[in-house]
C-alpha cells in the first residue's frame, strides 16, 4: 500500500460533498470578471469618458491599493484586468485556503479523519485529496472565468491571461494552506496562519502599487508576481512560472511535514488550560477569554495598517503636489493637502471595512459556540439569554472601534511626520466618526445571528455590498440613493467647512435598531 492509496475514491466523494461550498466562489470571481467587460461599454461609451476614467484612477492611490495598477483603461479588457485582477486573485487564494484546511485539518478536529483512517488509506491520502481538490477548484475557476468572460465579449488572449492569474493564485495558496494545516494545532489556527500570509501579501502588493514604487519591487510579494503578467497590457505568461514553482515547493514541504507530525497535532502545540476558571468563571470573562487571541492579533494588525498607510501618505503627497494630481486639485478649487486628507479618509474607509470583518467574526463566534453545544449548558443555569448575548455584543462593538481608533491614531502620527499640513488629531477624529458605520455592519450580523442564524450570511453580504458601493459605486456613477445604502457614505469629512453630522445620527439609530432585533429574536428563538 502506497502513502496515497485511496486518493481517487476519496476525491470523488469530497468533490460531491464540498462542491456546493466551492461553486459560489467560482461564480463570484467569474461574475467580477464578466461584469467588468459587460458594463464597460455602457458606463464609458466614448473616448472622452474613458480618458477621464484613466486620469481619475491614475491620481487615486486608494484605488490602486485595492485594485492594483491601472495599466490600460481605454479598452474593456484593460478595465477588466484592473477591476477584477487583484481582487480576483485575492478571492481565489481565499477559496483555496478554505478548501484545503476544511478537507484536511478540520477533519482531524471533528474526528472524521480518524474514521476515514480506519479504512484502506495511506498516510498522505487525506492531504493529497485536499491538495487535489484545491488544484481542481483553481483550474475550474480559471476555465469557467475565461469561457464566461469570452462569452460576454472579452478578448480571447487577454481574458486567458487574467483567468490564469486566478488559477495561479489558487495554486500558490493551496500550497500555503497545506503547510499551515501541518503547523496549526487546529483548523482555526491553520486558517488564521494562511489568511494572515494572504493578508500580508495583499497589503504589500497594494502598498507597492499605491506608492508607485520601482517595478522590481513587485517581485517582493507573490501577488505582485501575478501583476507582472500584465493582463490585457502585454500578456506576459512567463510571469506565471514563479507562482507555479512556489506552489510545487510548498506542497512538497507540506507532505514532508505531514510525514513527521502526530495525528491530530500541529507543529504549534495547544497550550494547557488553567487549573481554575479565574476571570473566565463568569460570562463576561468567558466571552473575553474566547476572543482574546483574535482581538490581540487584530489590534496588532490595525497598528501595522496604520503604520503602513501612514508611510504611504508621503509618496502620495508627492503625487498630489505634482503632475496630474496638482491639475485636478486646482480644477476642483482645493489644495494638495485637501486631496491628501481625502485620501486619508478613503484609507480609513478601507480600514473600517476590515474592522467590520473583525466585528462580524466575533458575532459569528456566538453561533459557532451554539453549534458546538456549549451555549445550552450555560443557559441551563441562572444565566439570562440577554446577559449572555450582551457579553458578546459588547466585545463585537468595542473591539473594532478600538481597532479603528488605534489604526487612526498611528496613521495620524505617521502622516504628520511626513506631511505637517495634516493634523494627527483630525485623522484620529475622522477615524472616530467612522466607527458608527462599522457598528451598523456589526449590528446587521448580530441581528441575523440573534434572530435567525439561518440567514447569518447576511452579515458577510453587508460587508461585501458596502465594499462594492463605497469603492466601485462612484466609479460606475450610481445614483446617490443607491450609494447612500452604504453606511460609510454618511461619514462626514471633519475638515470640510460645514461637515454634515445628521447622517451620522441616522446610521447610529440604525445600528441600535438592528441590535434591538438581535436581542428580541435571541430571547424568543430556540437555542441548539
Amino acid at each position: 500500500m502506497s502513502a496515497v492509496t485511496g486518493v481517487r475514491p476519496l476525491l470523488k466523494v469530497t468533490v460531491r460533498q464540498d462542491g456546493r461550498n466551492i461553486a459560489p466562489w467560482i461564480v463570484l470571481i467569474t461574475a467580477l470578471s464578466a461584469s467588468s467587460v459587460l458594463a464597460y461599454a455602457w458606463v464609458f461609451p466614448d473616448q472622452e469618458s474613458r480618458r477621464h476614467l484613466a486620469a481619475t484612477l491614475g491620481t487615486n492611490p486608494a484605488l490602486s491599493l485595492v485594485f492594483g495598477q491601472a495599466r490600460d483603461l481605454m479598452t474593456a479588457d484593460g478595465f477588466n484586468a484592473w477591476r477584477a485582477g487583484a481582487l480576483g486573485t485575492f478571492f481565489a487564494a481565499l477559496m483555496a485556503v478554505f478548501i484545503v484546511v476544511r478537507n484536511s485539518r478540520a477533519d482531524e478536529d471533528s474526528g472524521q479523519a480518524e474514521l476515514l483512517a480506519s479504512g484502506v488509506m495511506g498516510r498522505h491520502t487525506r492531504l493529497a485529496t485536499a491538495v487535489a481538490l484545491g488544484t481542481v477548484a483553481s483550474l475550474a475557476l480559471g476555465a469557467v472565468s475565461w469561457l464566461v468572460t469570452l462569452a460576454f465579449g472579452g478578448g480571447a488572449v487577454d481574458s486567458l491571461a487574467l483567468s490564469s492569474t486566478f488559477t495561479a493564485s489558487g495554486l500558490m495558496f493551496t500550497g500555503v494552506a497545506a503547510v499551515a494545516a501541518q503547523i496549526g494545532s487546529d483548523a482555526r489556527t491553520a486558517n488564521t496562519l494562511a489568511v494572515a500570509v494572504l493578508g500580508i501579501a495583499f497589503i504589500a502588493r497594494g502598498y507597492i502599487d499605491a506608492a508607485q514604487a520601482p517595478e522590481w519591487t513587485a517581485w517582493l510579494t507573490p501577488l505582485g508576481w501575478l501583476g507582472q503578467v500584465k493582463a490585457a497590457a502585454g500578456n506576459e505568461f512567463w510571469a506565471l512560472l514563479p507562482a507555479l514553482v512556489l506552489a510545487v515547493v510548498l506542497i512538497a514541504f507540506a507532505f514532508a511535514l505531514n510525514a513527521r507530525r502526530d495525528f491530530g497535532m500541529g507543529l504549534i502545540p495547544p497550550r494547557r488550560g488553567p487549573a481554575r476558571g479565574g476571570r473566565s468563571a463568569n460570562v463576561w470573562g468567558l466571552a473575553l477569554r474566547l476572543n482574546r487571541g483574535p482581538i490581540l492579533s487584530w489590534l496588532v494588525a490595525f497598528a501595522g495598517l496604520g503604520t503602513i498607510f501612514g508611510f504611504l501618505a508621503g509618496p502620495v503627497g508627492d503625487v498630489f503636489a505634482e503632475g496630474p494630481g496638482a491639475f485636478l486639485a486646482a480644477s476642483a478649487g482645493a489644495g494638495p493637502e485637501d486631496l491628501l486628507f481625502g485620501f486619508v479618509a478613503q484609507i480609513l474607509q478601507i480600514i473600517a471595512i476590515i474592522a467590520a470583518v473583525f466585528g462580524v467574526q466575533i458575532v459569528m463566534r456566538v453561533y459557532a459556540e451554539e453549534t458546538d453545544y456549549r451555549v445550552e449548558p450555560l443557559l441551563a443555569g441562572s444565566l439570562r439569554r440577554a446577559t449572555y448575548l450582551t457579553s458578546n455584543a459588547v466585545l463585537a462593538f468595542l473591539a473594532p472601534a478600538l481597532g479603528m481608533l488605534l489604526a487612526g491614531g498611528v496613521l495620524g502620527l505617521v502622516v504628520t511626520r511626513t506631511e505637517p499640513a495634516i493634523s494627527a488629531v483630525d485623522v484620529l477624529g475622522q477615524a472616530a466618526v467612522t466607527v458608527p458605520a462599522v457598528w451598523v455592519l456589526v449590528a446587521l450580523a448580530l441581528a441575523a445571528v440573534g434572530a435567525n442564524p439561518r440567514v447569518r450570511l447576511v452579515g458577510w453580504l453587508g460587508i461585501v455590498a458596502t465594499f462594492a458601493l463605497t469603492l466601485l459605486g462612484p466609479l460606475f456613477r450610481l445614483w446617490d440613493w443607491i450609494l447612500g445604502i452604504s453606511p460609510l457614505a454618511h461619514v462626514p469629512n471633519l475638515t470640510a467647512a460645514d461637515p454634515d453630522r445628521i447622517g451620522l445620527l441616522w446610521i447610529t439609530l440604525i445600528a441600535v435598531a438592528f441590535t434591538a432585533v438581535a436581542f428580541a429574536g435571541f430571547r424568543r428563538r430556540d437555542v441548539l
